[in-house]
């Protein structure tokens, strides 16, 4: 009776997870050269995708399917922060267009509680893609001090934005 919905459902958490390993290896890239407030931003995209992958997760699982854990792409491997922002932005704008696909058809076929979970999605993302947005914006504003104030920033505090080791 769901099969359409489960099989929508694995397609988003694919995304997902490709998003989520995207922004940890962006979060990576940004804190080894400097950038705590872009390193953050994309760390905490991250785990809201990781929000995201786990309410697919489960309402597959309410739906009796079988979850796919299998990334949808691979990571690119990008160290340039408006590269990085730039293919941030593309896939929150084709998350964006997916998830309300998605929601049609599920309204099409009566399932109107994930329907509901993919609006929801696509809320998310549009803030995400604003967020990304935002950024881009005040680097092509500012340029390379933008991200030089950042790593300024960083050394006056005394070091990296590492966590410290257990």
């Amino acid at each position: 009776m769901h099969e359409e919905s489960i099989k929508l459902l694995n397609e988003a958490l694919a995304d997902e997870l490709a998003a989520i390993h995207q922004y940890m290896y962006f979060h990576f890239h940004c804190d080894d050269q400097g950038y705590d407030p872009m390193s953050l931003l994309f760390r905490q995209k991250a785990i809201e995708e990781m929000m995201h992958a786990e309410r697919l997760a489960e309402r597959t699982l309410f739906l009796k399917g079988e979850v796919e854990m299998v990334p949808g792409a691979a990571v690119q491997k990008v160290q340039d922060v408006g590269t990085m922002l730039h293919i941030a932005k593309l896939s929150e704008e084709s998350a964006v267009k997916m998830y309300n696909r998605f929601a049609s058809k599920c309204g099409e076929h009566g399932d109107s509680v994930t329907k509901k979970l993919f609006e929801d999605l696509v809320a998310d993302e549009e803030r995400h893609y604003d967020n990304f947005d935002v950024q881009e914006e005040h680097l092509k504003k500012f340029g390379e001090q933008y991200l030089a104030l950042q790593a300024m920033e960083r050394a006056k505090q005394g070091g990296s934005g590492a966590a410290p080791s257990a």
